[in-house]
């Protein structure tokens, strides 16, 4: 795809904005929303000519979860949510309808869903990413001798997390659902096609590069959806959506009457891939952790995949311009959610603020370790029967040491990964750009820099995944240039710890993991 802030050319055809969306002083007087649709909520975001956040609106959603532990969305509250925040915003914002120049998406990544095409009515609730109700349909082709081929061809391993199981499991177990799909009749996808179709009236059934690659349907390397594999779970290739540039015309939206004229979507992005391209790492090399409940970090690998020999996996970062980008990604299970434990299970401390100050009053000379292997270790170890342990107490640990060592333990966590990445990718570390909660604590931002011996960067803005989508929304229709992201304002921790000391502290790590992984 090519773009300017004139014409936007996509493999479907020309749309002319004329002069209103041509120049500077134009473009001074309208606006960009991203709408970040998140795991837990739904968030629109506004922002100037300057990329400047000026305000933001969120509504949750329901988390459906039954006696099994399935977990499900309603994908109708979902878009109902999608209406009223950008409603909320433009009043609470006083903006008026008119300036909007265009709309970003950025969405939870996996979460799956099915509807029928002529009346746009969901055959079920989506299934959530966090939800393993299809293992069965993996454990079925994985028995027929496929799991080797499946991550050759889309980078990932075979997995009920991705929507190539969760879709075939929609398509399995919900009345009249495979018969319509024999009719060509139902539209599948991820939460981005759903909002980009019900935005548009039906009229855009399309996906960008980054949702697609962790469908597990995907050739990452012939980029197309791969006949084998959708196969393999009983969907045809020609009843997926269209794959796009992340930055490339979408269709348009009036957003059931809130404008007046139909606003262009330009640009369309996984949340994680977001806060990638939001935290300006479009480089070869470039890497960002994203601090959650678990957590995601992803290294920009060019435009060359690279297919992981070290327990990460290859994903698309995004699609520009008509080029493609790859990043290799780890996900840890629990980062964040370790300090929820210490509050609500545990009863250590009364906040996640508390234990800033606690880390550093700790024994300086204390070797503890703690593994929150709760439910197994993820990347790069893929040990779900892993346990969790607390590896060195001494006479002088105390509930001080062992609160350092919850915290510690997510730095350490993200070496172990930025080392995995690195060994694929041949590369050396020299920064980490950062977001999310977690990022406030400043002891665990200084020992994260120290384990590394590397830069951490941590951004003003906490919102990336949406800065993201509104990022390239702005550029694709030349509102913004590339130098938007050097307005990014960081904090900059740098190491201050000696080698031998890493070296020690590193080593004491690995020896504590090896004690909880299952296979020692």
């Amino acid at each position: 795809m090519v773009s300017n802030s004139k014409n936007i050319i996509c493999r479907r055809g020309i749309w002319d904005y004329g002069s209103s969306y041509g120049g500077k002083q134009e473009m001074s007087e309208k606006y960009i929303i991203s709408i970040d649709q998140s795991t837990q909520g739904t968030k629109a975001l506004l922002f100037d000519a300057e990329g400047n956040l000026l305000g933001r609106e969120d509504l949750p959603h329901r988390q459906i979860v039954n006696d099994l532990g399935w977990v499900s969305h309603d994908p109708e509250e979902i878009y109902s949510n999608t209406v009223q925040v950008v409603r909320r915003l433009l009043q609470s914002a006083r903006i008026a309808p008119e300036h909007v120049a265009a709309l970003g998406i950025s969405n939870q990544r996996e979460t799956s869903l099915i509807w029928e095409k002529a009346i746009g009515r969901p055959v079920a609730d989506a299934v959530v990413w966090q939800c393993s109700r299809a293992a069965g349909i993996c454990e079925r082709v994985r028995k027929q001798g496929a799991e080797e081929q499946i991550r050759r061809k889309t980078g990932i391993t075979l997995s009920p997390y991705f929507p190539a199981a969760k879709l075939a499991w929609i398509l399995e177990n919900t009345e009249g659902a495979k018969e319509k799909a024999a009719r060509h009749e139902l539209c599948m996808g991820t939460i981005d096609t759903w909002l980009l179709f019900k935005m548009t009236g039906g009229k855009t059934y399309k996906t960008d590069y980054s949702n697609a690659s962790r469908t597990q349907l995907f050739n990452i390397f012939d980029l197309k959806w791969d006949e084998e594999i959708c196969d393999l779970f009983g969907i045809h290739p020609g009843d997926l959506p269209e794959v796009c540039d992340s930055d490339s015309l979408f269709g348009e939206t009036d957003l059931e009457g809130t404008f007046p004229q139909p606003v262009p979507i330009h640009g369309v992005l996984g949340d994680s891939h977001g806060a990638l391209f939001g935290q300006g790492c479009l480089a070869k090399g470039m890497i960002k952790a994203t601090y959650g409940t678990g957590s995601s970090i992803m290294m920009n690998i060019g435009e060359t995949p690279v297919l992981s020999t070290h327990g990460v996996v290859t994903s698309l970062a995004w699609g520009m311009h008509g080029k493609v980008n790859y990043v290799l990604e780890g996900n840890i299970n629990y980062t964040g959610a370790v300090i929820s434990w210490l509050k609500d299970e545990v009863g250590l401390i009364d906040s996640a603020g508390e234990t800033e100050g606690i880390s550093n009053a700790a024994f300086k000379d204390d070797n503890l370790y703690f593994i929150p292997a709760f439910t197994g270790l993820g990347a790069p170890y893929w040990d779900s029967a892993a346990t969790g342990l607390l590896s060195g107490i001494t006479r002088t640990t105390g509930k001080k040491e062992i609160v350092r060592a919850c915290v510690e333990c997510i730095a350490y966590q993200i070496r172990d990964v930025v080392d995995a990445m690195c060994a694929d990718a041949g590369m050396t570390l020299q920064e980490l750009r950062v977001d999310g909660g977690p990022t406030r604590n400043q002891y665990l931002m200084q020992f994260t820099s120290d384990i590394l011996d590397a830069k951490v960067l941590v951004p003003e803005a906490e919102e990336l995944s949406g800065i993201g989508a509104a990022y390239a929304a702005g550029i694709g229709i030349g509102f913004f240039d590339n130098r938007i992201f050097d307005r990014t304002r960081r904090k900059v921790y740098l190491s201050k710890m000696s080698e031998k000391m890493r070296e020690k502290k590193t080593s004491g790590w690995k020896d504590a993991v090896r004690k909880a992984l299952s296979r020692s």
